[in-house]
C-alpha cells in the first residue's frame, strides 16, 4: 500500500508553472505516456503475478539433499527462511532495476535455474549446497565482468533486429503456456502412450479450481476489450476473492506431490496453494541462510574442469533469458528503439548481473529478471516505478508471506494469458516473405514453448540464422559476435557429451 504522503509527492505540481513534479522527471513517467496510477497498479500486478515464486523456490530447492544427504541449511529444510531470502533479494534487486536502470522489470530467483542449481549441482558427487550457491555466486561475477567490460550489450546490439521480434514473440507463446499449465488447464499425461500434454486431466478439465481459472480468464477479456482500466489487478483480485469462496463452501484442498508414486495427489485440488485466510497474518522473517556459501569450496570438491561446465551452463542460460526478457519487455511497452534496444540496456544488464550474484549469496539461488513484469506493463507500467513498487511488496512479502499464499495459481495465471496474447501480436513485424530471417524466427518462436526454454529458443535461432547465411554464401553478412555466440550456443547444447567426453560426471 503506498502511503497518502507519497501520493501527494507524486502526484501534485505547483500552480504556478504546471512542470511535472521532481519523481516524475527523475522516471521520465509523463515522457513515456504513463501516470502514477498506472505505474503503481503496474507494480502491484507484477508481484502478483509473481508472489508464487515465494512459495514456489521453498518447494523446488528445501528438500533436495546434496551429495553428503544434507538439506539447503542442513539440518531438518527450513522452507520458511528460504522463503524470506527469497522475497528479500527480489524485493531489494527489483527496486535496485527500478531506481539505477528505470525499467518495468522485476527480478527473483529463476526458475529453471533453481531446478538446475538443485538437481544437477548439489546433488553432483562431492557437492554441498554452499558450494552449489558458490557456483551461482561465481556465474554472477563473470557476467558482471562481461557486462562491465562492454562484453554482453555489444552480443545484444550485435542480434538482428527481426531475430529480436522473434525472441519476444516466442516469450509471449512461451508465457502464455506457463499460465495454462500452472493453472492445471494443459497437464502432462501419465501414460507413455498419450500425447505430450493434454487438457486438463485425461483430455477433460475437472475440479472447483479450473472452474475458477475459466471465470477469471473471461473475466479479463471481458475487461481487457471493455479497456477498463486495471484489468489484470481486478481481474487477478476479483478471481482470488471467488477462489477463497469457493474453498471456504466447498474445501477443496491442495494438490500434493506423491514421491512414492511420483504422481499428484488430489488432481483436483489447488495448484499451489488452498486460497484460505491463515491463521496468522505476519511474522519476522528467518534469515539465517544468508551469507551461507563457499565461493572456492567446489574446486575441491569437483575439480576446474566439473566446475567450469556447471558455470558455462549457469552463465549462459541467464546470459540469453534476460536478453529475452529486457527485449520482450521493452516491445511490449514501446520503449525500443528502431535497432530493438531498449533504453539503459547496460545498466539493466548489470542489476541482472548482481542479482544472480545475490541469489547465491543468499543461498536462494540464481535470481534474474521476470517475464511476468510483462503483466505489469499490460496494466500500463513504463518506467521503474512499477519495479520498485513490486520490490516493496516483496519485502513486505517477508513479513506477510502467508497473506500472500492466499492468491492461488488459478487467479493469478490468467493475466499470464492475456500478456501472452499482447506479445504475440508483435509476429507481424517479422518478414515472413524472407526465408533467411523467417525460418531462425519460427524456430525461436517455436522452440520456447516446445521446450518450456528462453535459451533453447534463443540458441537455435542464432545457430540457423547463420547456418543459413553460410550456405547462402553470405558468411561475411553475420556479426562476428554472432558466430562465438552461435559456436558457445552449439557447446550448450552439446554440454552432456562434451561432459561425459572429458569424465565428469
Amino acid at each position: 500500500m503506498v502511503p497518502p504522503a507519497l501520493w501527494h509527492a507524486a502526484s501534485v505540481t505547483t500552480t504556478t508553472d504546471r512542470r511535472p513534479s521532481a519523481l516524475d522527471r527523475f522516471f521520465r513517467i509523463s515522457e513515456r505516456g504513463s501516470t502514477f496510477g498506472r505505474e503503481i497498479r503496474g507494480g502491484v500486478v507484477t508481484f502478483f503475478t509473481m508472489a508464487y515464486i515465494v512459495v514456489l523456490n521453498p518447494l523446488i530447492i528445501g528438500f533436495v539433499p546434496d551429495s553428503q544427504g544434507n538439506v539447503l541449511g542442513g539440518g531438518e529444510p527450513n522452507l520458511a527462511a528460504i522463503a524470506a531470502g527469497t522475497a528479500l533479494v527480489a524485493g531489494v534487486l527489483s527496486i535496485a532495476m527500478g531506481v539505477v536502470a528505470n525499467y518495468p522489470l522485476a527480478l527473483a530467483a529463476g526458475l529453471g535455474l533453481n531446478a538446475f542449481v538443485a538437481y544437477s549441482i548439489a546433488g553432483a558427487p562431492g557437492m554441498t549446497w554452499p558450494d552449489a550457491m558458490g557456483l551461482v555466486v561465481m556465474e554472477g561475477i563473470i557476467i558482471l565482468i562481461l557486462v562491465l567490460t562492454g562484453f554482453r550489450t555489444a552480443v545484444f546490439h550485435a542480434v538482428p533486429t527481426q531475430l529480436k521480434v522473434a525472441i519476444s514473440v516466442g516469450i509471449g507463446l512461451f508465457i502464455a503456456l506457463i499460465g495454462f499449465f500452472d493453472a492445471g488447464f494443459m497437464t502432462r499425461p501419465a501414460s507413455a502412450s498419450a500425447p505430450p500434454v493434454e487438457l486438463g486431466v485425461g483430455g477433460v478439465l475437472v475440479g472447483w479450481p479450473m472452474l475458477v481459472f475459466v471465470i477469471g480468464l473471461l473475466l479479463m477479456i471481458g475487461l481487457f476489450v471493455r479497456r477498463v482500466k486495471g484489468a489484470i489487478l481486478i481481474g487477478i483480485l476479483a478471481t482470488t476473492v471467488l477462489a477463497i469462496v469457493v474453498e471456504a463452501m466447498v474445501g477443496v484442498g491442495s494438490q500434493a506431490y506423491n514421491p512414492e508414486t511420483n504422481t499428484i495427489d488430489n488432481q483436483e485440488g489447488w495448484g499451489l496453494n488452498a486460497p484460505v485466510f491463515p491463521e496468522s497474518w505476519a511474522g519476522l522473517p528467518d534469515l539465517s541462510l544468508l551469507g551461507q556459501f563457499s565461493l572456492l569450496g567446489s574446486f575441491e570438491s569437483i575439480g576446474l574442469i566439473a566446475v567450469l561446465l556447471f558455470v558455462f551452463t549457469l552463465m549462459l542460460a541467464d546470459f540469453f533469458d534476460t536478453m529475452g526478457t529486457m527485449t520482450a519487455i521493452g516491445a511490449e511497452a514501446g520503449l525500443l528503439d528502431e535497432e530493438g534496444n531498449p533504453p539503459n540496456t547496460k545498466r539493466i544488464l548489470v542489476v541482472d548481473s548482481v542479482a544472480a550474484a545475490a541469489g547465491g549469496a543468499a543461498s536462494v539461488s540464481s535470481n534474474t529478471s521476470y517475464i511476468e513484469s510483462a503483466s505489469g506493463v499490460g496494466e500500463g507500467a513504463r518506467t521503474g516505478l512499477a519495479s520498485i513498487v513490486a520490490g516493496v511488496m516483496f519485502l513486505l512479502a517477508m513479513f506477510f508471506a502467508p497473506l500472500v499464499e492466499v492468491v492461488p495459481y488459478e487467479a493469478a495465471t490468467p493475466a499470464l494469458v492475456i500478456v501472452g496474447f499482447l506479445m504475440m501480436t508483435q509476429v507481424r513485424n517479422i518478414d515472413w516473405e524472407n526465408a533467411e530471417i523467417a525460418v531462425p524466427a519460427f524456430l525461436t518462436i517455436v522452440l520456447m514453448p516446445f521446450t518450456y526454454s528462453i535459451t533453447v529458443g534463443i540458441g537455435a535461432g542464432f545457430i540457423t540464422y547463420v547456418l543459413i547465411k553460410v550456405v547462402l554464401g553470405k558468411a561475411r553478412a553475420v556479426h562476428p559476435l554472432m558466430w562465438l555466440v552461435a559456436a558457445l550456443f552449439v557447446i550448450y547444447f552439446a554440454i552432456e557429451p562434451v561432459r561425459r567426453l572429458l569424465g565428469v560426471a
